[in-house]
C-alpha cells in the first residue's frame, strides 16, 4: 500500500509541475504575441520620420503659396497618416510640456503674438509659435514639436 500512495504522490506531483509548465507556456506565448503586435505597430515608424519632412515643405508651401492644388494634396497625405495612426500634436498656445515639445527660442509676452493672429501671451511658458510639428504614432512620440515659447 505504501508503495502505491508513493506512486501517487508522484504521479500528482508530475502532473502538477505538468500543468506549470504548461502555464508558463502559454505566458510566454501570450507575451511573444503582444511584443510580435507592438513590433509591426511600430514597424513604419522609421519610413514615417523619413517622410515627415515633405509634409513640412507641404506646411512652408501652404503658408507662402495660396494654392487649392497644395491643401488638397497636403490633407490627402495628413488622412493617410492618420489611417496609420500618425497624429499631428496640438502646441499652439498650449502650455510648453518638455515631454513633447523643444524650444527654439523664447520671446517676450508684448512680442509673442501667434502666427499673424490678435492673441498676447499673458502668461510665461505658452507657445507662441510652431517653427515645426510634432507628431505621435499610436500615441507614442514620433518626432517632438520645436517650439517658440513666451517669457
Amino acid at each position: 500500500m505504501d508503495e502505491i500512495e508513493e506512486l501517487k504522490a508522484k504521479c500528482e506531483e508530475y502532473l502538477n509541475g505538468w500543468k506549470r509548465e504548461r502555464a508558463d507556456f502559454l505566458n510566454y506565448k501570450k507575451e511573444e504575441m503582444e511584443k510580435i503586435g507592438q513590433m509591426v505597430k511600430y514597424a513604419n515608424e522609421e519610413l514615417i520620420l523619413k517622410i515627415l519632412p515633405i509634409l513640412d515643405n507641404f506646411d512652408l508651401a501652404e503658408k507662402h503659396i495660396a494654392d487649392e492644388g497644395i491643401s488638397q494634396i497636403k490633407k490627402q497625405f495628413c488622412d493617410l497618416l492618420a489611417k496609420e495612426g500618425i497624429e499631428q500634436m496640438k502646441t499652439l498656445y498650449e502650455k510648453f510640456d518638455p515631454n513633447y515639445m523643444e524650444v527654439v527660442e523664447e520671446v517676450s509676452a508684448r512680442d509673442a503674438s501667434g502666427e499673424g493672429e490678435d492673441w498676447q501671451a499673458e502668461e510665461s511658458g505658452i507657445v507662441v509659435e510652431v517653427v515645426q510639428t510634432g507628431y505621435t504614432m499610436h500615441g507614442k512620440l514620433l518626432r517632438p514639436a520645436k517650439v517658440k515659447i513666451s517669457k
